[in-house]
């Protein structure tokens, strides 16, 4: 177990270099960010409040603009021609929809019909294991629920690129494990490419190929840890193997935080 680059399972899809982002506000959100997204790959993206992580995935979305710094995406493309599902830190549904209402939004925007989208709103349905509660409302769903309403809604469209920010931060350790186990399940059978941002150590190990540690703000890549590990269960979440996964993204990012410190200082 060694802190390295993993192995690409597919060529970039977007390539970030030299990224920086100011607010008016004076604060710099990031500060020569530097980072490949690998096609099919599962990444983290693992740092403590405020590093940036969040910032990062919003211009990779194309929700903000960078102030310095290029994003390139593959074939030369923008932001505007991906096909990009983003699920946010809350469930964000339209409490006066039905489930079915809230995963069939991101398709009524297109200007698809409802009847001709029905199959494919089910479809996304059964993926996250809702297929029943379709005409439920979100008063009526649990926290884990709302938050499987949410990623079938991203996946409607069928994106190839999937960016997750802490999406199980307010759920309870027994629904989050769950859920990380489904999300699991779903990547592997889709075949999307996933960038999850995450402030818990354990949840970015157990999930990721890659793990990108990030200094505090401003924030920047500091190191990367291949987790070389196919099976991600159960057996894998209590094994000695991942423990020591655990232990080098920890140290890892108490250097990254030394390092910004002592920059600082």
């Amino acid at each position: 177990m060694t802190m390295q680059d993993s192995s690409a399972p597919g060529s970039p899809v977007v390539s970030l270099h030299g990224v920086g982002k100011s607010f008016a506000t004076g604060t710099v959100a990031l500060e020569g960010f530097d980072l490949d997204i690998r096609r099919g790959e599962f990444i983290s993206l693992l740092g403590p409040s405020g590093c940036g992580k969040s910032t990062a995935l919003r211009i990779i979305a194309g929700l903000s603009e960078p102030t310095r710094g290029t994003v390139t995406w593959a074939g030369g493309k923008t932001h505007r021609e991906q096909a990009i599902g983003f699920v946010f830190q809350e469930p964000t549904l339209m409490p006066w929809g039905t489930v079915f209402d809230n995963v069939f939004l991101p398709l009524r925007l297109s200007g698809r019909p409802r009847a001709a989208a029905a199959a494919r709103v089910k479809e996304s349905l059964s993926q996250v294991d809702l297929a029943d509660f379709a005409q439920a409302y979100p008063r009526e769903l649990s926290g884990g629920m709302k938050m499987r309403v949410s990623i079938a809604r991203a996946l409607v469209t069928d994106p190839s690129l999937l960016l997750m920010d802490e999406p199980f931060a307010a759920l309870d350790e027994i629904t989050r494990f769950k859920l990380n186990d489904d999300l699991i399940a779903l990547w592997r059978a889709l075949g999307k490419t996933v960038v999850f941002v995450t402030h818990s150590v354990f949840e970015s190990v157990y999930l990721s190929q890659r793990v990108v540690i990030m200094t505090a703000r401003r924030g920047r890549v500091a190191s990367t840890l291949a987790v070389d590990a196919p099976n991600r269960d159960a057996h894998f979440r209590t094994s000695a193997e991942y423990a020591g996964f655990c232990r080098l993204a920890s140290n890892a990012l108490a250097r990254a935080m030394d390092a910004r410190a002592g920059a600082a200082a």
